[in-house]
């Protein structure tokens, strides 16, 4: 997308030769963004992607599958072994009885669950799966919860299947054991980094593990089925082993439900394709049928196949040896080769239990989007990073993973009780919403929908109770407490935002961009040397009723002699050693005495070292930027100058344009366009940075019907950034004439515990421009 200008002329005097020129010039293009080659952010996540790229970054089935199904398939690796941990203990005989018909009525339960999702797809392509499914059927309320289940259990996930994974690791290896809770961070922020890179680069990769994982798997099954069909497969466990290591009494209900919940974790992940919908190539939801299809038939049968080879074989779980371990080693025998695939076996098992977690970090950044552009969780989660994905999501769901695996020490026991319930809370809302909308819209074939999502709806919901039930003591109460109270939270992040949006909206109905007639203006001075020369010649482009000058410290006459041999002004002392809280106070003072005028406070700032030297300095300069904001009725004039800067050095401007960045037509932009026009430029232009098509016609819309006189630029932003496209801007009116560029910012001042809720585009305007040379800025706070 190229810049665009409003044809009509700008309307202020003087002005009709550069709209003249403005016309004339060719049709610019936005920036490259993505730094120079060694770029240590190329480096390590790769070239950044346009926006057009997109379609260029899905999926293909196969590795789709990869992706989003390594999470279900995983749960091979531990299903049969949890249904048995909670058999054995009562009746040791009788629970190798009772392990293929529980794994069938799981199996059963898949497929109902196959089949509902495969319709929730069809009926929702552009994604969402439970969230949207529930929000669309049963309300906002109910959809929060159940997106904050899956959310949380996208969290466990991650966590107990880096930890599964590491206890596979120490299975093979036990000198890694000690190490365990290190090596798990570190896996865990190495799927994060892979996924940084982008979600079709992370599936390459992650592919290969995956589908080893699953060939390894049916060449075990082989093996072990035609050891069986010659007796060559023999129990690694006697009779009384067995009755040694369990229980001797008969098994109630109670434990076979619990044993039943227990190994419903094999359906654990069946759920992230229908979130993960427009990651695929088109057709999107045709192709994601597929791959879920896929998906049921791998799982069913390979968890039917290590269930049969269990029974057969009788392993007894231990902390030293998982079951899937003892199975690889009865099968696959003791000799060399067999030493070889069982250590094959092994660490593909291992892999596939970490990568587990990559299911997680393609859906929980996706999931968490949806909450955030219904206003729910921080507007941060909505955009997409560098590589086409939503960056601030996976860097969330791996810190709070990483908290999660650090306190329970990456124990597998201590974690699994608070896994699964979010994810058949949210089971259990899907089906039920698609029940729902089959009796609300009675499509073609309603009849069988309402069937397959209803007795789905009945058996997870069973599922959930029993999970609840068997392991609320056991730390389930933790997750029931935390979701109704992340909940509640949402929704005042809810208020917050539409507090924001009908208060900025009812401010900019009732107030017009009529600026004020006057202007008061307060130099804060801290040394004498070039920034303070160009800073003072900007104040020859200000029409201020008064200036003063001001240096918070000690009086001094020796400075004040040189300030005016210089400058010919008097030079104010204003004593106190906190400089900040000193600088507000004089603001708030000289906008006491004349409430009915602007306050515009200069700050000069010299920059002598690199860009992220000076801002991790946290200089004067910056906190007093900072600091000032809080003010009401206060504007901060920010004149940065680098040693390379030769503007306002000796002269005024003899052309200075002021630029305004315009993201919605709030009050907050219709201030800045105000105090921009109060600025005595010889031209204002408004600048719209267009991320988003539906955005942008709704400002040009909003502009038109405002019937503001000044041009409106759309910049194109194709790499997601608010900075540069606004710097080539700026640089675009320099080489039209202008030797002076105000850049005027309208920001929302929230409060101090809200700043996380916000993208903060201001911050990342301010920051970029700060080493433009020939600019200033001007930021406009506005207070709710």
């Amino acid at each position: 997308m190229a810049i665009t200008t409003d044809p009509n002329p700008p309307g202020l005097p003087g002005d009709e030769q550069a709209a003249a020129a403005a016309e004339a010039a060719p049709t610019r293009k936005a920036p490259k963004v993505g730094g120079r080659r060694g770029d240590v952010a190329n480096l390590v996540l790769g070239r950044r992607l346009r926006s057009e790229d997109d379609i260029h970054q899905r999926l293909g089935n196969p590795v789709a599958l990869a992706v989003f199904a390594s999470d279900a398939l995983s749960s091979v690796a531990y299903a049969t072994e949890e249904m048995l941990t909670k058999l054995l203990p009562y009746a040791a005989i009788a629970a190798f009885g009772l392990l293929m018909p529980l794994s069938l009525a799981i199996v059963a339960l898949l497929v109902i669950l196959i089949f509902s999702y495969r319709q929730t797809i069809k009926a929702y392509p552009s994604a969402g799966g439970a969230y949207i499914v529930t929000r669309d059927n049963f309300g906002v309320l109910p959809a929060q919860v159940a997106g904050v289940a899956l959310l949380t259990d996208y969290i466990l996930t991650v966590a107990v299947s880096v930890s599964a994974g590491v206890a596979a690791a120490y299975s093979a290896f036990p000198e890694l054991r000690s190490q365990k809770v290190l090596i798990a961070v570190a896996l865990i922020w190495f799927i994060a980094l892979m996924n940084l890179r982008g979600v079709k680069e992370s599936g390459r990769v992650f592919a290969v593990p995956t589908y080893g994982f699953v060939i390894a798997i049916f060449g075990l099954l082989i093996v072990g089925f035609v050891r069986e069909l010659f007796g060559g497969l023999h129990a690694a466990n006697t009779h009384a082993q067995i009755v040694h290591a369990g229980g001797v009494g008969t098994l109630g209900a109670f434990v076979i439900l619990t044993a039943f919940a227990s190994g419903c974790t094999a359906m654990t992940g069946v759920e992230a394709i229908s979130n993960g919908v427009p990651a695929f190539k088109p057709v999107e939801y045709k192709n994601a049928r597929k791959v879920l299809g896929v998906l049921g038939l791998l799982l069913g049968t390979m968890f039917l196949g290590i269930s049969y080879l269990a029974l057969k074989i009788k392993p007894i779980p231990t902390a030293k040896q998982t079951v899937i371990s003892q199975v690889a080693r009865a099968v696959l025998g003791t000799g060399t080769v067999g030493h070889i695939l069982y250590f094959v076996v092994q660490i593909l098992t291992m892999l596939i239990l970490v990568l587990a977690a990559n299911t997680s970090f393609a859906d929980f950044p996706r999931l968490a989007s949806f909450h955030a552009h219904d206003h729910f969780l921080p507007t941060p989660m909505t955009t997409r990073g560098r590589r086409l994905v939503f960056s601030t999501g996976i860097v969330v769901l791996a810190g709070f993973a990483t908290l999660m695996t650090v306190v329970t020490g990456a124990s597998v026991t201590r974690l699994i009780p608070l896994y699964a319930i979010g994810v058949f809370t949210s089971f259990t809302l899907s089906q039920a919403g698609m029940a729902r909308r089959h009796t609300k819209l009675k499509e073609p074939g309603w009849h069988v929908g309402i069937i397959v999502n209803g007795l789905g709806a009945i058996a997870t919901g069973v599922v959930l109770v029993v999970i609840a039930v068997t392991k609320f003591l056991d730390g389930a109460w933790i997750i029931m407490l935390a979701v109704p109270i992340i909940v509640l939270i949402l929704t005042r992040v809810n208020k917050h935002y539409i507090h924001i949006s009908t208060t900025l909206a009812d401010e900019a109905r009732e107030s017009p961009i009529a600026p004020s007639k006057h202007m008061d203006t307060v130099v804060f001075v801290s040394k004498l040397d070039i920034g303070l020369d160009r800073a003072m010649r900007y104040l020859d482009a200000l029409p201020s009723d008064s200036v003063r000058c001001v240096h918070i410290g000690p009086e001094s006459k020796a400075l004040a002699g040189a300030f005016w041999a210089r400058y010919e002004r008097e030079l104010e002392f204003a004593p106190g050693r906190k400089v900040v809280k000193t600088a507000r106070a004089l603001a708030h003072s000289e906008r006491h005495d004349h409430p009915d005028r602007v306050v515009a406070v200069v700050i000069p700032e010299m920059i002598e070292d690199t860009r992220w030297r000076h801002l991790l300095r946290y200089s004067t300069a910056l906190r007093l930027k900072a600091g000032l904001l809080l003010e009401s009725g206060v504007v901060v004039v920010n004149v940065p100058t680098m040693a390379e800067d030769k503007t306002l050095r000796n002269r005024p401007a003899r052309r200075h344009v002021a630029v305004v960045p315009i993201g919605e037509l709030h009050a907050g932009a219709r201030d800045a366009l105000a105090i921009a026009a109060l600025l005595g430029a010889d031209r204002i232009v408004g600048v719209h940075i267009a991320e988003n098509p539906e955005e942008t016609e709704a400002v040009q819309n909003a502009w038109e019907e405002a019937d503001i006189r000044y041009p409106l630029d759309l910049v194109a932003a194709p790499y997601r950034v608010v900075a540069q496209p606004l710097i080539d801007e700026v640089r675009a009116l320099k080489r039209e004439g202008a030797d002076l560029v105000t850049v005027v910012i309208g920001e929302v001042v929230p409060k101090w515990y809200q700043h996380g809720l916000h993208n903060h585009r201001a911050l990342q305007m301010k920051a970029g421009l700060l080493f433009e040379p020939g600019v200033a800025t001007v930021s406009v706070p506005h207070h709710l």
